[in-house]
């Protein structure tokens, strides 16, 4: 199964098959002056839109490949929260040994993001002046968040971002900048961008897409109110991912007043909801995600088969099930009712499958009898532990705590600390959002290593890693046909 790790797929290959007809049917478009296809598009944004929501989900020709969720997974796995009962699809990523150059996971990544970027280009082009209509608006503001939140991730990915004393290494080599004549630069401009830019450089492209996003978003436009409707980004959330930015650069003010912007319009998951199995886009606390159907569903090459215990998949069958850590788990409170969401060490002999069995198994992620389970990218839950944890970070504990009585009025009901730190919020994050694609990027923005290598471990025997934080495995390199291809990069600008 090794030879499955490598592939590679250039940034200009990319470019190029991200304008195929995969992505846009523009016939109706194609021979239109810019501001007339502008036009054109605000009136039917779905033209544009639907291409990049189904990206998402897209399945790559690989069991450990089908969009944003295999990209999230494959980061939980290089946590300590995850283990597994046994060597399968996600076990490369569990043992740090899936970030080299010629690696098919690193240029899956790429290909992944900068696709994400190719196809908010094609939007962001239409509007050199920016949108004119509320609907324009809500497109060109979709097409930044989406590119925004591109550049935040491959920063994280692909860069040791953090010094040793807890601040952002801004002068560190970043990613390329893709960017197009439409954001105020020039051809030569946009070519002097595509080399390895600065952390700095990059996180403010970031946040100047992130922000314009809100802004353009708060415009009066209004996502459909489907199902379906969750896969678009409204103001909620681009404020969301705002939020998410904002927590990620140590903007402590901002982030706790952003998270709770965000979160206005959506209720807390109830007690009961918390056993729904977390598959639901309409379920009362999410704010983003993605409705499957018979026609998107990939069957075993997706996030269900892989992370519920309790689907047909790979996980229900016991070939690589999805275990919370046991010291993580001795840590949830026996009051907590999400500690029902996962087996003690003795397991479940009363569970349907052979890994919902198991000990330790999680049976957060359920199982609606079908393929057609939901993606869930954001929920209003994690809104409120960016704000309390932003809040504590700036010594207002007790605000940290009345804002952390919201979610946990729902989950522990003795719980009511008038006091709460960043270290008490940090783990209720681990708890609330486990297997949610978190884990990897907390690591890393917290300078904080994994040891798996502890008395009474559940890890796999080969897997008790001991990592710490700035360590070059939390890293990818640089995949090997963007090296090759992209003559702005030079071999010794290779990450270790």
């Amino acid at each position: 199964m090794k030879v499955l790790k490598y592939m590679s797929m250039s940034l200009l290959t990319l470019a190029l098959a991200s304008c195929g007809s995969d992505y846009l049917d523009t016939d109706y478009t194609r021979h239109l002056d810019t501001e007339t296809a502008g036009e054109a598009a605000g009136r039917n944004p779905d033209v544009f839109l639907n291409g990049m929501w189904s990206w998402q989900v897209e399945y790559q020709g690989y069991h450990d490949s089908f969009g944003l969720m295999s990209s999230l997974l494959a980061k939980d796995m290089m946590s300590e929260d995850i283990a597994v009962n046994a060597f399968h699809y996600f076990c490369y990523d569990y043992d740090f040994d899936n970030r080299m150059y010629n690696y098919r996971r690193t240029s899956e990544e790429w290909a992944f993001h900068y696709t994400d970027i190719a196809k908010a280009n094609e939007i962001i082009g239409l509007y050199p002046e920016g949108g004119k209509t509320a609907d324009e608006k809500g497109l060109l503001g979709q097409a930044l968040a989406i590119r925004g939140n591109a550049y935040a991730y491959l920063v994280q990915i692909f860069q040791t971002y953090m010094n040793a004393n807890g601040t952002i290494n801004r002068e560190a080599a970043g990613v390329p900048l893709i960017l197009t004549t439409a954001d105020g630069y020039t051809l030569d401009e946009l070519d002097a961008l595509k080399g390895r830019n600065t952390v700095g450089a990059v996180l403010d492209q970031a946040e100047k897409d992130l922000t314009a996003a809100v802004e353009n978003l708060s415009e009066g436009y209004k996502r459909p109110n489907t199902e379906s409707g969750k896969a678009y980004i409204d103001l909620s959330v681009a404020q969301g991912l705002l939020a998410r930015f904002y927590l990620l650069t140590q903007q402590w003010d901002k982030a706790a007043a952003t998270a709770k912007a965000a979160r206005a319009d959506y209720a807390q998951r109830s007690a009961k909801e918390l056993k729904d199995g977390f598959m639901d886009v309409t379920a009362s606390d999410v704010m983003w995600g993605f409705n499957h159907t018979t026609e998107t569903q990939t069957a075993y090459a997706s996030y269900f088969s892989h992370i519920s215990n309790l689907a047909p998949g790979y996980a229900g069958l016991s070939y690589c099930s999805k275990l919370i850590d046991a010291r993580l788990y001795n840590q949830i409170a026996d009051d907590d009712y999400r500690k029902a969401l996962f087996n003690g060490p003795a397991g479940d002999k009363t569970q349907p499958t052979a890994g919902a069995r198991l000990p330790y198994a999680n049976l957060k992620f359920g199982n609606d009898g079908s393929w057609t389970m939901d993606y869930i990218y954001m929920r209003a839950a994690e809104m409120v532990l960016i704000e309390a944890e932003a809040l504590a970070r700036q010594g207002k504990n007790t605000e940290a705590a009345a804002v952390m009585k919201e979610l946990m009025q729902n989950r522990q009901p003795s719980w009511n600390e008038t006091s709460v730190s960043v270290d008490d919020v940090l783990l209720q994050r681990r708890i609330e959002l486990w297997g949610e694609g978190f884990a990897y990027f907390d690591l890393k923005r917290n300078n904080k290593g994994i040891d798996r290598n502890y008395p009474g471990s559940n890890h796999l025997a080969g897997s008790l890693h001991t990592i710490p934080a700035l360590d070059p495995a939390w890293t990818y390199q640089i995949p090997q046909s963007e090296m090759q291809e992209n003559s702005h990069i030079k071999d010794s600008e290779q990450n270790p």
